[in-house]
């Protein structure tokens, strides 16, 4: 059974932060900041892509919900908010989960998106339509 379904099922234990029928979230046991929260569908999909859309739309709702209130409660100055999809994103959990990482001025780190060469976009364009 996956770690976050055994959460939900109440076999590990957390910080629960919020908590209704559809959604968990909880405090990252691993954090990159104070306040770092994971918001998980208690269903089990393996990522936001396998997600039915409703629960996403909940999942999200709630996020957003509890992002807002981290930042304004612990005095944050931004906020990441993430999904990763695949271990080749970094996702080390198979069950879909969204970061509120929140983040304070001089933070150690911080994500940085770094350019690549840019691509022919009319051929991407192409491969994906």
């Amino acid at each position: 059974m996956c770690i976050f379904c055994s959460i939900v099922k109440g076999d590990i234990p957390n910080y629960t932060v919020y908590e209704d029928e559809k959604v968990l979230a909880f405090f990252d046991v691993n954090p990159t900041s104070v306040g770092h929260t994971l918001v998980i569908p208690k269903a089990h999909y393996s990522s936001l892509l396998t997600c039915d859309p409703e629960d996403l739309t909940h999942v999200m709702k709630v996020a957003q919900k509890l992002g807002n209130q981290l930042k304004e409660k612990l005095g944050a100055d931004g906020m990441n908010i993430l999904s990763n999809v695949g271990a080749a994103a970094g996702q080390s959990v198979e069950h879909f989960h969204v970061h509120l990482i929140p983040r304070y001025e001089n933070d150690a780190e911080i994500i940085k998106f770094a350019g690549i060469e840019k691509p022919n976009f009319e051929e991407l364009l192409e491969k994906i339509k």
